[in-house]
C-alpha cells in the first residue's frame, strides 16, 4: 500500500537529475529505466563536448524526457545548452531548494537526490530568456565589466597625481571631465608648467585658473609620473574595448525592432557612459514602448532592464510573479501564526538594481514618483523607501511591456493634491465614527 502511495506521487517519471561539476558530471536517472536499458542508474561523464553529446545520448537511451541540473557557476551553462539542443527538457534548478537537506555531501548522492526531488515536483525551474535575448546580455554585461575596470583605472591616475600632491580633486568635481583630461594628457606628453597646465581651464569649471595653478604645484617624481602614464594608457585602451562593445550592441539590437514607436518627450540627458548610438530609439523599437517615459529609469538603466529580462514577459503569470523573481517583494518567515520577518530576501539579480538606482535618483525629482519617494521617506528609513519605489518601478515596468501602455506623469503637484484629499477623508471617516464632523475652514468663516 505505501509503495503504491509513492507511485501516484511521482509528477515526472522520467526525470533525470545531473549533479555539475567542473571536471566531471554525475548522472542519475529512475531505477526503474535504468532497468530497462539494462544499465546502472547513476554514471559519470566528462566534461568535453563528446562527453556532453555522450551524456545525451545515454539519457535518451534510456527514455528521459526531463533533467534537472543545478546552477553551479558557468559550469551548467555548456550541459544546459547540448541538452536543450538534443531536444530534452532542462529545468535549472537554484541550489538554495536543496541546501538545506542535511548529509548529502557526495556526488552520487547529489544527483540521486536532485532526481528524487525533481520526480516528486518538488523542484521550480529558474527562468531563463531566449538566445537573443541572452547574446545582448552577454554583451551588456561585458561592457558594464569594462566600465568597472576603466572607473578602477580612474582611481589609480588619481592615486598617482595625489602621491605628486597634485590636488586636481579638489578644483575639479570630475578628473576624466575635459578640462581634466587635457591637463593629464598634457601632463603625461610632458608639460611640468602649472600655468600652461591651467590654461586648459574650460569656461564652465568654477574654478579660476589661478585655483587650478596651486592644485597643479607639486612633486614631480618620475616613478608616480610612470604609473600615472601606465594609468591613462589602460583608460585609452578600455574605452577602445567599449566602443567595440557599442558597435557590437547595436548590430544586435537593429534586427530585434518592432514597428517604429512613437517618441514623445525630450529624450533624457545623456550621461558620459551612454553609448553613442540612438539607444533610446533601438530600445524603444525593440521592446514595442518607451521605457525611458518613467521618471528616473536613464536610457542605460532601461538597457540593463531589457538585457536581463526581454520584452516578453509572459513566462510570469502576474506582475506579483514578476516582482517576486525581481526579489522586490516583502518575504515570508511565519511559525506558529506569527510573522517573523517580512524583509526582502537578498538578490543579485541585476534588473533589481538597476530599478533600485533609478529610485534612488528621485529624491529630488519634481514628478508624481519623486514626491511618492520624498512621501515613504518621511514615514521609514530610505532603505525601505528605495525598495518600495523599485517594486513600484517593477510595476510600471511590467504593465508596460505586456499591455503596451504608455507612461504618463500626472506631475508632482497633481499627487500632492491627491493625497491631500485622501487625507481629508480619512479624517471625515474618524470624525464621523467619533460623532463629529468635519467642515473646512473657509466655509466655516
Amino acid at each position: 500500500m505505501a509503495m503504491r502511495k509513492q507511485e501516484e506521487d511521482v509528477v515526472f517519471p522520467s526525470a533525470a537529475g545531473i549533479d555539475v561539476g567542473a571536471s566531471s558530471h554525475w548522472v542519475a536517472v529512475p531505477r526503474h529505466l535504468a532497468e530497462q536499458a539494462g544499465c546502472e542508474p547513476v554514471r559519470e561523464f566528462g566534461t568535453m563536448t563528446d562527453d556532453l553529446h555522450a551524456l545525451a545520448d545515454w539519457l535518451r537511451a534510456c527514455g528521459a524526457d526531463t533533467v534537472a541540473l543545478e546552477s553551479t557557476g558557468v559550469y551548467w551553462i555548456p550541459v544546459y545548452e547540448v541538452l536543450e539542443r538534443r531536444g530534452l527538457i532542462v529545468w535549472l534548478v537554484d541550489a538554495r531548494q536543496m541546501k538545506y537537506v542535511p548529509g548529502r555531501k557526495s556526488d552520487v548522492l547529489d544527483c540521486q537526490w536532485l532526481q528524487k526531488l525533481m520526480s516528486l515536483g518538488l523542484l521550480r525551474a529558474a527562468w531563463r530568456p531566449g538566445d537573443d535575448v541572452c547574446v545582448v546580455r552577454a554583451v551588456v554585461r561585458q561592457r558594464e565589466v569594462l566600465l568597472t575596470e576603466q572607473g578602477k583605472w580612474v582611481q589609480r591616475m588619481h592615486k598617482a597625481l595625489v602621491q605628486m600632491n597634485l590636488q586636481l580633486t579638489e578644483v575639479l568635481s570630475d578628473v576624466m571631465g575635459q578640462t581634466g583630461q587635457a591637463i593629464i594628457r598634457a601632463i603625461v606628453a610632458g608639460e611640468r608648467d602649472p600655468k600652461v597646465l591651467a590654461r586648459h581651464r574650460h569656461s564652465r569649471v568654477k574654478a579660476s585658473e589661478r585655483e587650478i595653478e596651486r592644485a597643479l604645484t607639486g612633486n614631480w617624481r618620475e616613478e608616480h609620473l610612470f604609473g600615472l602614464a601606465q594609468a591613462l594608457a589602460m583608460f585609452d585602451s578600455l574605452a577602445q574595448r567599449l566602443t567595440e562593445c557599442d558597435a557590437k550592441l547595436e548590430s544586435l539590437l537593429a534586427p530585434l525592432g518592432r514597428n517604429d514607436p512613437d517618441l514623445e518627450g525630450p529624450a533624457k540627458r545623456r550621461g558620459k557612459n551612454t553609448p553613442s548610438f540612438d539607444l533610446r530609439t533601438a530600445l524603444a523599437r525593440w521592446a514595442g514602448v518607451d521605457l525611458t517615459r518613467i521618471n528616473g529609469l536613464a536610457v542605460t538603466s532601461v538597457l540593463t532592464i531589457l538585457s536581463e529580462i526581454g520584452p516578453d514577459l509572459s513566462r510570469f503569470g502576474s506582475v506579483k510573479h514578476f516582482c517576486s523573481w525581481l526579489g522586490l517583494c516583502p518575504g515570508t518567515k511565519v511559525s506558529g501564526g506569527k510573522v517573523l520577518s517580512a524583509r526582502t530576501r537578498r538578490s543579485t539579480n541585476r534588473a533589481r538594481q538597476a530599478l533600485k538606482l533609478a529610485a534612488m535618483s528621485l529624491s529630488r525629482n519634481s514628478s508624481a514618483l519623486g514626491a511618492f519617494y520624498r512621501r515613504l521617506c518621511a514615514r521609514m528609513d530610505k532603505p525601505r523607501a528605495n525598495t518600495a519605489v523599485a517594486h513600484k518601478l517593477a510595476r510600471m515596468v511590467y504593465f508596460m511591456l505586456t499591455r503596451g501602455e504608455a507612461f504618463v506623469d500626472q506631475g508632482q503637484q497633481h499627487y500632492e493634491e491627491q493625497q491631500r484629499q485622501r487625507s481629508i477623508a480619512a479624517l471625515k471617516r474618524r470624525a464621523t465614527a467619533l460623532g463629529y464632523q468635519v467642515h473646512p475652514v473657509q466655509a466655516a468663516a
